[in-house]
């Protein structure tokens, strides 16, 4: 009964978002492009890739952005750029840049060798002996997350990006996933488990 109560949570939470339109999204991205690039696939690897994310979940991102300037940080995701960029933008405004950079296709990336063996069997099957959950059944085999729940596409992500973001989700720092469930993950991985995993689902396809 409580997997069913969080699937029923999951899909009526993401599925209020508005769908937004990709042209107008496109001329509302000019302001994106230095940070995630002409293309939304960032070069700098401390910010993430756009292109080719769920729609509903960069729509999502923003609207956290903006709750945590107008809370003061009590709700939301808080950062200090993209509150400044997210501040002035409307639901309209969200739903078309997730519309558009969702329809951008994403740059590859490549698995390093040496993150296999640490990252694969923690991606596929967790630690049940730590209670840590395998990555596998909210993100996929192939890292592309479902939009309907809101779990994001992590394949292909900039590994540095995804190694910051579950560093922030152990520190507490970032705390807008859904029922807790990343800071539960991440508060039991270890520095070398982090970076294996940011690693290895970069080039995950």
């Amino acid at each position: 009964m409580k997997k069913l109560v969080l699937i029923f949570t999951l899909v009526t939470s993401y599925s209020a978002w508005a769908q937004g339109d990709i042209d107008a999204g496109k001329l509302k991205a000019t302001t994106c492009v230095a940070c995630h690039g002409n293309d939304g696939n960032a070069i700098m690897a401390q910010y993430p890739k756009l292109a080719g994310q769920h729609a509903d979940y960069l729509t999502k991102q923003l609207a956290d952005y903006k709750l945590a300037l107008t809370s003061d940080g009590a709700q939301g995701r808080s950062n200090a750029i993209m509150a400044g960029m997210a501040s002035a933008l409307s639901a309209t405004d969200m739903a078309d840049l997730g519309a558009y950079f969702s329809s951008l296709p994403i740059s590859p990336n490549t698995t390093p060798e040496a993150a296999i063996a640490i990252a694969e069997p923690l991606y596929r099957f967790g630690d049940p002996e730590r209670d840590i959950a395998a990555c596998i059944s909210c993100h996929g085999p192939r890292g592309n997350g479902t939009s309907l729940s809101g779990f994001p596409k992590i394949s292909g992500q900039n590994a540095q990006y995804t190694q910051l973001q579950l560093q922030h989700f152990r520190a507490g720092t970032r705390n807008n996933d859904l029922n807790a469930m990343m800071r539960s993950v991440a508060e039991k991985l270890n520095d070398d488990e982090i970076n294996a995993l940011s690693a290895y689902v970069a080039g995950l396809h």
